[in-house]
């Protein structure tokens, strides 16, 4: 927990990560390659103060801090709770009501519960010049200065606080979004502006007037909260600039950030998947899932060949009956579930008893938080079944009082006319069966046998689904990282490179050999955007590496693939390579491929990646003696619907090399590592505890 890390001279590397119930530190002295965290639970109501609690509980010495890099949940919090900027739109004449429109394509025709997301900019918010490019980008009607600062003048005359700008075909040609935008800055000049082909060039006009919308609509709020931390950090003595997540998987400056709050809504759990695959690495695993239990959700991803799953299209709030707000910025795809820790137990309208997705969060809180919270949470049934410490969390420094949780349970357990402890172990078995629906999107319906993955488990509450889910999926072996599972993906932070990605529609056959100098001209306009977005950035002489992909398809589909493309221009010679690639991934992706069709391109893809001074994986100091020494007590555990005795150890008294039948329970400050029956867990030479089926 606290050492004397926080207190070194310089090199230090902070990752802080703001999640439901609690804000992460952790801290990396890139001199001694020690490591150190803090954990105190999140301020809602202004998660600057969490921070500020981290920093002053951690005693850290800001001067000594080299790099900062943060992960929020505003962003995304901002959306789904409705609580962003009133924006207004500039469109082209006759799309104004591209938002309410959305996309006829419904995933469930039957669904009578179906529901259209609500436009967050009400339509007389949405106002209109009559200007127009084609898809080609040719401009079919020149812009109408006149109009435009008239637009711009009305809404801020409507007290809008952000302008978001999003004209038809921009992704083709931007010049018109960008002089409407210089007439928006002259004519309303105190307003936050989002220019859509700044942020999106992908087609599909509701797609990107909804990203531009949406990065609007968080834009004040993230600003207002990015300048309050930084104004934190400089006051504590900071020297350097502080980094932000991106849901890409990389990092930037709060300076990006504030110009595109979108890319950052799945910092957090982004995070974890890039810590889970240096964990992977380091243990020589290739393709894993993760599992991220936190406080009020547990999310998802899979990971082949140490790349995670990375895609532009995002949807916000999207379940079988609302298709969710789309976001076409480039993300790591991870599944989310409302489930977790604090997750409330209820009884539906049909009598069910149902887990989440409300949850009781940092306040009031699990009812054996004994702070106010009287609703029965997952946290409770877990204290109650005696699968979690029935005194304590955190070490020691958060109180837990059972006979709350059993208070909380009664009236639910009543109704069923079950013991207080039965009906516990029904919730944890809900939560559990939550959690793997979330494991079951990523892997089973996407195609993938989850058998044939290792499953890495962090965050406060995975460790304890892991094992339940391990056992119904058939997964073989759990690894639950030597880093404190509970502040992971702050740890993940640490190990992430600072990268940007460029995405731009342009639709081109590969058979016709003109288009490959249009697809070559392309990605050499791409990459130097992408090095002058490195070198606005500040990051010093050094210049990123550059990755290629592309979006492809068969010529009259709609669905694309997405093939790495080789280094150096494509060509007669190497475009054969190119097509060969698609038809392997088609075949993976849809199980069938079409040799003799016509293979286009319709995304450019670019990455750059920066390399930076990485955190490595912890060195555990091997403790002496036997597992026996770390033996704390036998608990009654109550599950298969019986009380057993079960071992409780603790983590941090455990040497390597220690082999530990199931049912046991492994405690640690920041989390409960559970194997079940049937299951084993073994601590390897670098603290991870691996549990294997027997």
């Amino acid at each position: 927990m606290l050492s004397n890390v926080l207190e070194s001279p310089a090199g230090l590397r902070l990752g802080i990560d703001i999640g439901g119930a609690f804000t992460d530190l952790v801290a990396y002295d890139s001199v001694t390659g020690k490591t150190a965290w803090v954990k105190v639970e999140t301020t809602s109501a202004d998660f600057s103060e969490g921070v500020r609690n981290c920093l002053e509980k951690s005693h850290v010495r800001m001067k000594a801090v080299d790099t900062i890099i943060h992960g929020q949940t505003l962003v995304i919090n901002t959306i789904v709770t409705r609580t962003g900027a009133k924006v207004g739109l500039i469109a082209t004449r006759g799309f104004r009501d591209v938002l309410e429109q959305q996309r006829s394509n419904r995933r469930d025709m039957y669904s009578f519960r179906y529901r259209k997301p609500e436009s967050l900019v009400p339509r007389y918010l949405r106002l209109e010049i009559d200007e127009r490019v084609l898809s080609d980008g040719t401009v079919l009607k020149p812009l109408p200065e006149e109009e435009i600062g008239k637009a711009a003048r009305a809404l801020a005359k409507e007290g809008v606080e952000a302008i978001a700008i999003s004209l038809m075909n921009s992704y083709a040609n931007p010049s018109h979004e960008e002089a409407v935008a210089e007439a928006v800055k002259r004519a309303a000049p105190d307003r936050f502006l989002t220019v859509g082909s700044e942020v999106s060039r992908e087609w599909g006009e509701y797609e990107r007037t909804s990203t531009a919308v949406l990065n609007a609509y968080t834009m004040p709020k993230l600003t207002r909260y990015l300048d309050k931390l930084e104004g934190t950090f400089r006051d504590g003595g900071f020297p350097g600039t502080p980094l932000t997540m991106l849901s890409n998987g990389g990092m930037a400056t709060f300076d990006h950030a504030r110009r595109y709050p979108i890319t950052t809504m799945e910092s957090g759990p982004v995070a974890g998947v890039i810590g889970s695959i240096a964990v992977a690495e380091g243990l020589g695993l290739k393709n894993i899932l993760t599992l991220d239990g936190g406080s009020t959700t547990t999310k998802a991803s899979l990971v082949q060949e140490l790349a995670p799953t990375t895609g532009t299209e995002h949807y916000v709030q999207r379940d079988e009956n609302n298709p969710g707000y789309p976001v076409f910025v480039p993300t790591v795809e991870v599944v989310e579930v409302g489930n977790g820790g604090t997750s409330i137990a209820w009884i539906d309208g049909i009598g069910n008893v149902r887990v989440g997705p409300t949850a009781a969060g940092a306040l009031p809180g699990p009812a054996c938080y004994g702070k106010g919270g009287t609703d029965p949470t997952v946290t409770d049934a877990y204290v109650v079944t005696g699968l979690l410490n029935q005194k304590y969390l955190l070490g020691g420094d958060l109180k837990i009082d059972r006979s709350l949780s059993e208070k909380a349970l009664r009236p639910l357990a009543d109704r069923f006319h079950a013991s207080v402890a039965a009906f516990a172990e029904g919730v944890v078995k809900l939560a559990n069966d939550n959690a793997a629906d979330a494991l079951r999107l990523v892997s089973v319906q996407r195609g993938y046998d989850p058998r044939e993955f290792a499953l890495i488990a962090y965050g406060g509450s995975g460790p304890m689904f892991a094992p339940f889910i391990a056992r119904e999926l058939e997964i073989g072996t759990i690894v639950v990282p030597s880093v404190p599972p509970g502040v992971f993906s702050a740890w993940g932070m640490l190990v992430t490179d600072v990268k940007h990605d460029l995405v731009l529609t342009q639709t081109l056959r590969l058979d016709v050999e003109g288009n490959l100098d249009d697809a070559n001209a392309t990605y050499r306009q791409l990459e130097a955007r992408m090095v002058a977005i490195f070198e606005q950035e500040r990051f010093g002489t050094e210049r990123p590496v550059v990755f290629r992909s592309a979006d492809m398809r068969y010529r009259g589909q709609e669905h694309t693939v997405r093939v790495d493309v080789m280094p150096g221009p494509l060509s007669l010679d190497n475009v054969g390579e190119l097509i060969r690639r698609f038809h392997e991934a088609h075949e993976r992706k849809y199980a069938f491929r079409l040799e003799r069709s016509v293979v286009e391109i319709v995304n450019f893809h670019v990455s750059g990646v920066l390399k930076v001074g990485r955190a490595s994986l912890p060195e555990r100091p091997a403790p002496k003696g036997s597992a026996e020494k770390a033996l704390v007590e036998r608990r009654e555990v109550y599950l298969d619907g019986r009380a057993t005795k079960w071992s409780i150890y603790d983590r941090a008294l455990l040497p390597a090399g220690s082999e530990l039948p199931g049912p046991v329970i492994i405690e640690e400050p920041t989390c409960t590592i559970i194997a079940l029956e049937g299951q084993r867990a073994r601590i390897d030479e670098h603290g991870n505890v691996i549990i294997r089926q027997v």
